[in-house]
């Protein structure tokens, strides 16, 4: 099968404390947005290998939250949450994400950001548009040193492959 050149855009806008990223997925919206929104498609690809999603909780919904760790090789474990604040069915969701414990107690002294994910049409492909904004630049700019860019990246070419094997 040939590999697609799909269009990938990542920028950090420091002056407005932001990262927008742009990702087109080589599947229908309809299937990106189950991948993003469906915690047992999500634990299949979010992180960057040997890490893996584990979901504790979801309830994708608005006012609903995804309570997940992210569990490394030896089987360490790092926190996070996405409260959910606005969604619209296959075209965007929003919410506001955060380190925490086991049972979703915001760690403070870690970076907390806003994302808006958007799903787009692109002929038989569909863009996934993230913009993420943060209140103050130091929190903007320990995620970029923590690995953010290459950590996401690789969770989405792992959702490249899985895409191909959902579509089957």
């Amino acid at each position: 099968m040939m590999k697609h050149n799909l269009a990938v855009d990542f920028s950090v806008d420091k002056d407005n404390r932001t990262i927008t990223v742009k990702r087109e997925f080589a599947a229908g919206r309809s299937l990106v947005w189950d991948a993003y929104t469906k915690s047992e498609i999500l634990d299949q690809w979010w992180g960057p290998k040997p890490w893996k999603a584990e979901t504790k909780t979801m309830d994708f919904r608005d006012g609903g939250t995804w309570l997940y760790a992210m569990v490394g090789p030896a089987g360490e474990k790092h926190w996070a949450i996405v409260d959910y604040t606005k969604i619209q069915p296959k075209v965007s969701f929003a919410g506001l994400d955060a380190f925490t414990d086991e049972n979703g107690k915001i760690n403070n002294e870690m970076p907390r950001s806003k994302w808006e994910v958007s799903f787009e049409d692109k002929g038989e492909h569909t863009e996934v548009k993230i913009y993420i904004s943060y209140d103050d630049l130091a929190q903007l700019e320990a995620t970029i040193e923590m690995g953010f860019k290459e950590g996401l990246s690789m969770g989405m070419e792992q959702l490249d492959e899985l895409l191909l094997t959902l579509k089957n």
